[in-house]
């Protein structure tokens, strides 16, 4: 319950919260969030992070987004014999695309637009534990940036979720 009450207060401060752009590298960035959900929940994740870019956006929000997507794949990947998450980016013309990756539950494709809600949940707490707000976190984060976020995922075969920041837009 305490988990789940952190978890409200934190999606309710995003609306208000007014952002604060700097110059992030997406991959110290990612890798301390890494170091961070390492510390607090135990896994055998193997980690791919491929080249990731310098972007404009405020860090801590950032760090949160980074923090809950990873933390998703690790917990949806962590049934399988080897657990694999990663990491990567390309850049277009116009913004640059995230995306984490894993090889673990998947999700089925009719339902992808329940994910980002609060409380909407495809598996049960007992197969996977959580409070439901996670993603609609990383939603708020993006919006907050001007930016996209979408998923695709096969049952059984694991999901990528992927964000897209802006290159030109205003931040805010």
């Amino acid at each position: 319950m305490s988990q789940l009450i952190d978890d409200l207060l934190a999606f309710s401060r995003l609306g208000k919260k007014k952002i604060s752009i700097s110059s992030v590298n997406m991959n110290e960035l990612t890798e301390g969030a890494i170091y961070e959900i390492s510390k607090s929940v135990k896994h055998d994740a193997q980690f791919i992070i491929g080249e990731l870019p310098v972007i404009e956006g405020d860090y801590g929000l950032l760090n949160q987004l980074m923090i809950n997507l990873i933390l998703n794949a690790v917990k949806y990947s962590s049934k399988e014999e080897t657990s694999i998450v990663e990491i990567f980016a390309e850049e277009t013309k116009d913004e640059f695309v995230f995306s984490v990756k894993d090889n673990g539950a998947g999700f089925d494709m009719r339902f992808v637009d329940k994910l980002f809600g609060v409380f909407q949940r495809l598996h049960s707490q007992e197969e996977f534990e959580g409070t439901g707000v996670g993603l609609a976190i990383v939603q708020r984060v993006i919006k907050k940036h001007d930016g996209r976020v979408w998923a695709e995922g096969k049952v059984g075969e694991g999901a990528t979720f992927s964000f897209s920041i802006s290159k030109t837009s205003e931040i805010g």
